[in-house]
């Protein structure tokens, strides 16, 4: 009987960084949860992931607004239901409202928090018992370049990307002592669908974004060991 496989939860898996993130760390051997609102983009995420590996990987589709305060603990136990382990976890879903200050609105200023760092967090604490008791797991947060240089208009983005990058470095503190890694990837622009609601290509040409499947490599690399880091730090990547 072959060994079972290890098994990845991405975040926004519908489309961009998170469909290219399951599709390579599946190519590497992991089964993948798929997570988003979207189910029917999340079929398509699982029918590419099947096609890329010969059906040798299992997925599971998780349509999850992870903005509800309760989701996190539900998809964690779901995961563990149809898949049976959970080895890492790739937060890559996010939402970057652009405009002045004084055009934010409480009800925006709050859905920007939660789809950024809240979620996080939440199923950081709901995936964390899990990794305890088998004394492993990688955590991969993805994070912003706007965390250290905001474009005008992402105050409130900027400022989660913050909180995501400080809380990964405390993560990865608690979890020496049970061997789980934490670590944050900061990419500048990216050429996904989030990216061109906000800037056209005259605003940005796409000569200027990052593939997703750069920053996907990233996460992919820290998840399976192949690249060096130390637990804790958000590692920075520039767009051209």
């Amino acid at each position: 009987m072959p060994p079972a496989r290890p098994t990845a939860i991405v975040t926004g898996a519908s489309s961009g960084i998170g469909r290219a993130t399951a599709i390579l760390l599946a190519e590497r051997g992991y089964d993948v949860a798929l997570v988003g609102r979207s189910e029917s983009r999340l079929k398509e995420t699982a029918d590419l992931v099947r096609e890329a590996t010969d059906d040798a990987a299992q997925t599971a589709i998780m349509p999850t607004d992870l903005t509800r305060p309760l989701a996190a603990a539900g998809l964690i136990e779901g995961v563990v239901q149809q898949l049976g382990r959970i080895d890492a976890l790739a937060n890559v879903a996010g939402y970057a409202p652009l405009m002045p200050i004084p055009e934010y609105t409480p009800v925006i200023i709050q859905q920007c928090m939660d789809a950024n760092i809240t979620y996080v967090m939440n199923l950081t604490t709901s995936v964390w018992p899990t990794f305890e008791q088998q004394r492993s797991g990688v955590i991969v947060n993805v994070s912003s370049i706007a965390s250290v240089d905001p474009f005008p208009g992402f105050s409130v983005y900027a400022a989660a990307e913050v909180a995501v990058n400080m809380y990964t470095k405390c993560a990865a503190e608690e979890g020496k002592k049970i061997g789980v890694k934490v670590v944050a990837i900061a990419p500048g622009a990216v050429e996904t669908p989030m990216l061109r609601q906000i800037f056209n290509e005259k605003m940005l040409p796409q000569e200027k974004t990052l593939d997703p499947y750069e920053v996907a490599e990233a996460i992919a690399d820290c998840i399976t060991g192949k690249r060096n880091y130390t637990p804790g730090e958000t590692i920075m990547m520039p767009s051209p």
